[in-house]
C-alpha cells in the first residue's frame, strides 16, 4: 500500500525530461511516400523535429516525447501507458493526443506547402529565433578545384594549404551527426571532381543524414555515374545550371528521368538576362519543379525579382537558402560582404572549406569559427555566437 508521503513524492515531483540525443526515422522502400524524419532533444527536454530536412518545428517537452516515440516506432497503446504515467493523465488522453500528433505529421509529409500554423495547430517562432545545440545543416565544400576550361580564380583555391582526405571527411561527418546535424550538403568548388564523393555520400546515409548534392552537372550527363550517385543514397540535387551547355542539357534530362528531387539554380547576368524569362518557362515545360535564383550583378536586383514573380506564377518552388557552388557563372558576388551575412547563417547552417575550416555561409572567409576535424563542436558552436 502507497504511503502518504510517497502519494505526494509521485504527485508533486516534477516530471523528469528525455535527455539529450538525436533521433532518426526513414520510411521503409515500399511505404506510399518516402519520407525521414530526425528528432533533436534539447536540454530541459524541448525538441526540434526535421520532416524531410525541410520542415523545422519546436516543440515542448510533451510533444517531443510523443515525437520520440513516433520516431521510434513504439506501439501507440504502450505511448498511452507511458505517457499517461508520466504526466498523470488517462490512458484515453494520452492516446488520443498521440494519435493527433502523428495525424499532423502526416499531414505536413503528404502536404509540404501547408502552413503548419494556420492548418495544424503548431506553435509559431520566428525563424532562427530559438535557441538550438547545433544547426540543422552543414554545407560540405570538399574542393574548391573546378573542371577544366574554367578560370581556376572563380574559386577561392588560395584560401585553403589542402583538402581533407576520404577518412578525414568522415570524421567531420560523423562529428556532425553526433553533434545533431541531420543534414549535409555536398559542395565545392566542382565535388564530382573528387572520386570519394560516391563514398562520402554512401557513409552520410549509413550515419542517417539526409544529403545534398550542388554540382555544375557536367560528370551527371555520363548514365554510368549518375546510376553510381543514386545509389549511394543521395537525397537531392541542385544542378548549377548553363542554359548553353549541351553536356549539362543532357545532365538535366537525365537527372529528370531519375527517381530523386531536382533543383535548379540559375544565375542572372548582363549578357543572359533578356531571355532567362524564356529559360524558366523551358523548364517549367520539362517539369522542373523547384528554383533557385540569384544575380551576379546588383543591378540586376530589381530584374531578378521579376523573374522570382513570374518562376512563382509558373508554378515554381522557389529555393533562397541553399549554397551554390564556385564555377563559371559564381552566384555568391552578392552575398560576400564580410559585415553581412544571409538571415540563418551561423545557425540554420554552417559551411565547411575543403580544410575543414568552418564559416558561418559560404563567401564569409573573414569569419572563421575553428575547424570542424580539429576542434571540439561546443568550440565552434560558441564561436558563432
Amino acid at each position: 500500500m502507497t504511503s502518504i508521503r510517497e502519494f505526494i513524492r509521485q504527485r508533486f515531483t516534477p516530471v523528469q525530461p528525455l535527455p539529450p540525443g538525436t533521433f532518426h526515422f526513414q520510411a521503409p522502400p515500399d511505404a506510399p511516400l518516402p519520407y525521414r524524419l530526425h528528432l533533436r532533444i534539447e536540454e530541459g527536454g524541448r525538441g526540434v523535429l526535421i520532416v524531410n530536412a525541410s520542415t523545422v518545428l519546436h516543440l515542448n517537452p510533451s510533444a517531443t516525447e510523443y515525437a520520440y516515440h513516433l520516431v521510434g516506432g513504439t506501439p501507440a497503446d504502450q505511448v498511452a501507458q507511458e505517457i499517461a504515467a508520466r504526466y498523470r493523465i488517462s490512458r484515453a488522453q494520452a492516446r488520443l493526443d498521440f494519435d493527433g500528433f502523428i495525424e499532423r505529421i502526416q499531414t505536413l509529409i503528404e502536404v509540404p506547402d501547408l502552413d503548419p500554423v494556420a492548418y495544424l495547430d503548431f506553435d509559431r517562432h520566428a525563424p532562427y529565433s530559438q535557441s538550438i545545440s547545433a544547426p540543422y545543416r552543414l554545407d560540405c565544400a570538399i574542393t574548391y578545384r573546378l573542371p577544366e576550361g574554367v578560370n581556376p580564380g572563380l574559386a577561392p583555391t588560395k584560401r585553403v594549404e589542402r583538402e581533407l582526405t576520404t577518412d578525414e571527411w568522415r570524421t567531420v561527418l560523423d562529428k556532425a551527426w553526433e553533434a545533431g546535424i541531420p543534414h549535409v550538403i555536398f559542395t565545392g568548388g566542382e565535388p564530382t571532381l573528387r572520386e570519394d564523393l560516391p563514398a562520402l555520400i554512401a557513409h552520410a546515409e549509413a550515419n542517417g543524414q539526409v544529403s545534398g548534392l550542388l554540382t555544375d552537372g557536367l560528370k551527371l550527363a555520363e548514365p554510368e555515374y549518375l546510376d553510381t550517385i543514386l545509389k549511394t543514397g543521395l537525397d537531392h540535387i541542385v544542378l548549377n545550371l548553363q542554359p548553353d551547355n549541351l553536356q549539362v542539357a543532357a545532365a538535366l534530362k537525365n537527372t529528370l528521368s531519375a527517381d530523386i528531387h531536382l533543383t535548379v539554380h540559375l544565375t542572372l547576368r548582363p549578357d543572359n538576362a533578356a531571355r532567362m524569362s524564356w529559360t524558366v518557362e523551358k523548364l517549367a515545360q520539362m517539369g522542373i519543379g523547384s528554383l533557385s535564383l540569384s544575380a551576379d550583378d546588383p543591378a540586376l536586383g530589381s530584374t531578378l525579382d521579376a523573374l522570382r514573380n513570374h518562376a512563382a506564377t509558373l508554378g515554381f518552388s522557389l529555393v533562397w537558402d541553399l549554397p551554390v557552388p564556385y564555377g563559371a557563372f559564381n552566384p555568391v558576388t552578392l552575398e560576400t560582404a564580410e559585415d553581412q551575412s544571409p538571415e540563418g547563417a551561423g545557425r540554420a547552417w554552417l559551411y565547411v572549406e575543403p580544410d575543414g575550416d568552418v564559416l558561418p555561409a559560404q563567401g564569409m572567409a573573414g569569419q572563421i569559427l575553428g575547424n570542424f576535424l580539429l576542434d571540439p563542436w561546443k568550440a565552434i558552436w560558441k564561436a558563432k555566437k
